[in-house]
């Protein structure tokens, strides 16, 4: 390697990762093992009150899992990152960083519908509270702020719709109410867009989908943007004061720019427990080395399916920002020039009926409630992800109950087309 920054693809196959000093194996091992031998008492001791990085249990920590946070920290351009078990485990984590009881965050209504209800019921049980806004109304977010409010939260591509957040307008908002912009890159991956180019302060990921791309591993993501002043408010008190369980150390001053990061470690998920398993760790690593490859095909291929849609009969709507004329299409441009991601929905004017029919029909096209495989997969929304939302939520989220989303492979898309004709005719 030379001094020169390596670009997207050699980051991903190299980033973070080193012959195996044991035996010289090339690609990362799976360090199977709970816990890790200390060199004496007193290097136990320093690796407990946080004076130096280590190994202690993989509950907090795994080799093969260091590997995969160095590389996805930077492939998306952040100071640190942590893996843990899910994408939800993921957002309990950043959650538990930033918030108190009676606190509050701001979430627009276009986000998965999982992360919708996590946000709405669960949290309440650690006394977080979510206030919707709309990511097309710029003055919802703004209305939404109060004096309780922790973090902004929104995703780049948003699921199930597609729909492409303007990342910068609502950094901005962020930046005057002096509160983190969170933003769910899931569907984009560092590959179509790269949120801390656009102010964003965290990143989070489901690692189970585009990242790991194959269908075969469960893992999340934080990403540390190291730009967030943690001391500017003194709102944050798990990274700004003393912390009673590291006899009184400061993870802000102690830590700077990864002090997020290591707040999300030594507190959340080492009280929590949500710990990425070390074969995930392996497997997602496996799939990242193929990242840009794959989603230039993921791309390529969606772009077409969604341009055939447009034009069947029995179709009433396509919802992809990659075609010309959607309304995000200019944001798409701006965010995703590579292209729009590979999950979009669309309407059938049979409606509900018809979406159960032609997911319950395809042949080539799997019908589960996944995305970001290498095949292409199929579900009716309204009837499965996002069935436990109102009728207006699911309006809201673009889950209408005409609403089929697609998750479009890497297959040849002849062939996908055809499953999809013979299953909607």
């Amino acid at each position: 390697m030379t001094d020169k920054m390596p670009g997207f693809d050699t980051l991903a196959i190299h980033a973070g990762a080193q012959p195996d000093p044991a035996t010289g194996a090339r690609a990362t091992p799976i360090y199977q093992t709970t816990a890790y031998v200390f060199e004496d008492v007193k290097h136990a001791a320093d690796l407990f009150a946080l004076r130096t990085f280590g190994n202690i249990y993989t509950r907090i920590m795994n080799p093969t899992q260091a590997v995969l946070e160095s590389k996805v920290a930077a492939l998306e351009g952040g100071t640190a990152a942590l893996a843990v078990g899910s994408g939800h485990a993921a957002q309990m984590i950043v959650f538990h960083a930033l918030m108190q009881p009676g606190d509050e965050f701001v979430a627009v209504r276009q986000l998965y519908g999982g992360s919708i209800n996590q946000f709405a019921h669960s949290f309440k049980s650690f006394g977080w509270h979510v206030v919707w806004a709309d990511a097309d109304n710029l003055a919802s977010i703004e209305k939404a702020l109060s004096p309780k409010t922790k973090a902004i939260f929104i995703e780049s591509i948003a699921n199930p719709g597609g729909l492409i957040t303007d990342i910068a307008a609502i950094a901005r908002i962020a930046q005057k109410a002096g509160v983190p912009l969170i933003v769910d890159n899931t569907l984009a991956t560092p590959f179509l867009c790269k949120p801390f180019d656009h102010g964003a302060n965290i990143i989070v990921h489901s690692l189970t989908k585009f990242m790991g791309g194959h269908g075969n591993s469960m893992g999340g993501a934080i990403v540390d943007g190291g730009t967030f002043d943690w001391t500017r408010s003194g709102r944050y008190p798990l990274l700004t004061e003393p912390n009673e369980s590291y006899h009184g150390l400061k993870l802000h001053e102690t830590f700077g720019n990864i002090a997020f990061a290591i707040a999300c470690r030594v507190l959340g998920l080492r009280d929590l427990g949500p710990a990425i398993a070390p074969l995930n760790s392996f497997l997602i690593l496996t799939g990242m080395e193929t990242l840009s490859l794959r989603m230039r095909k993921h791309c390529d291929n969606t772009l077409a399916v969604a341009k055939w849609l447009n034009t069947h009969p029995q179709v009433s709507w396509v919802n992809y920002a990659g075609l010309e004329g959607h309304k995000h299409h200019a944001l798409a441009k701006k965010y995703c020039p590579k292209g729009a991601g590979a999950v979009f929905t669309f309407g059938l004017k049979g409606g509900y009926d018809a979406g159960v029919k032609a997911v319950s029909s395809t042949r080539l096209l799997s019908h589960l409630a996944n995305i970001g495989d290498t095949r292409s997969l199929i579900i009716h929304p309204a009837s499965t992800t996002h069935s436990q939302l109102s009728p207006e939520q699911l309006k809201q989220a673009g889950a209408g109950p005409d609403v089929v989303r697609l998750s479009v492979g890497i297959e040849d898309v002849e062939d996908i087309i055809a499953d999809i004709d013979q299953a909607i005719s």
